[in-house]
């Protein structure tokens, strides 16, 4: 069993090793979801590194909160698909800082950090079929079955749909529309309860079970001296897109295997995630501790 695992881990740890450093952490994760990576996917956890040309993926009422090497913050949706097309971070923190990311599927919030050193950027974000360039701002958008959206929260953004004229938009609280099949609507004003309507959409929800770097509270979710039962959960969890591990703890009559669930941010959301493991993939009896 024990080889087993080293292999598993060399397995992931092999998918990082080709590029250099990171430039772009995972903050926190509202479970189920994936990375993928040279077409390969693994469930995301907190403080994974991610790296241009990564695909991050969210299941059902999941949330990924993600930090740029320059500070910023990336959020998404559940049923969402971002591709982290590129992301340029030059070491003396004062040149400008490049970035593209294209939002498949669902909605998205790109952050900027007001507490950091004021930073030039250049970020492109593609939603669908609209693209916007943003200079240090703050944005919402959704790639969404019917329609695709941008809205601005605070700065200023470029929005150009293919075929249509390209709009400058600096009014904070305001929206750019693109009907599937229609023209784009005008640029409208977004009231604050529709806005917090749409922030609740990407936000990590406390009491859900998100897990973030430095959450103090972990699910055991199988624990006995058998190997075969603690690897049948292992493996149903990481393939469902939760990010379980597998360890091995005591020696000789106390030796046992235990499935975990680490760093789940809230006791409330720990006993959530555990109540819906046993309902949704049929995992009982999960044990939530500090």
């Amino acid at each position: 069993m024990r080889q087993l695992l080293a292999a598993c881990a060399a397995c992931f740890l092999c998918l990082g090793l080709a590029q250099a450093a990171p430039t772009a952490v995972v903050e926190g994760v509202q479970m189920p979801a994936w990375l993928e990576r040279y077409g390969r996917l693994q469930p995301i956890a907190p403080g994974m590194e991610l790296r241009a040309s990564d695909t991050v993926r969210t299941g059902r009422n999941a949330r990924i909160l993600l930090k740029l090497a320059e500070g910023s913050l990336v959020r998404l949706g559940e049923n969402g698909q971002l591709k982290l097309t590129s992301l340029n971070e030059s070491n003396d923190g004062k040149s400008v800082f490049r970035a593209a990311f294209e939002v498949l599927r669902g909605a998205f919030r790109f952050t900027t950090d007001r507490i950091a050193a004021p930073r030039q950027r250049d970020v492109q974000v593609k939603i669908a079929s609209i693209t916007a360039g943003v200079r240090g701002t703050d944005l919402w958008g959704k790639a969404a079955a019917d329609r695709d959206l941008v809205c601005l929260i605070e700065g200023r953004i470029s929005v150009a749909r293919e075929g249509s004229p390209e709009i400058s938009m600096s009014d904070p609280l305001s929206f750019y529309v693109a009907p599937k099949g229609a023209a784009p609507e005008p640029v409208q004003a977004v009231p604050l309860a529709k806005l917090a309507q749409w922030a609740q959409e990407t936000d990590l929800a406390a009491g859900q079970g998100a897990a973030q770097q430095g959450g103090a509270w972990h699910l055991m979710l199988a624990e006995g001296r058998d190997q075969g039962p603690a690897l049948d959960v292992y493996i149903k969890l990481r393939t469902a897109g939760y990010a379980a591990r597998i360890e091995t703890v005591g020696k000789g009559a106390q030796f046992r295997y235990q499935v975990r669930l680490p760093q789940i941010a809230d006791e409330a959301g720990a006993q959530a995630l555990a109540a819906r493991l046993a309902s949704e993939l049929g995992v009982p009896g999960a044990k939530v501790f500090k």
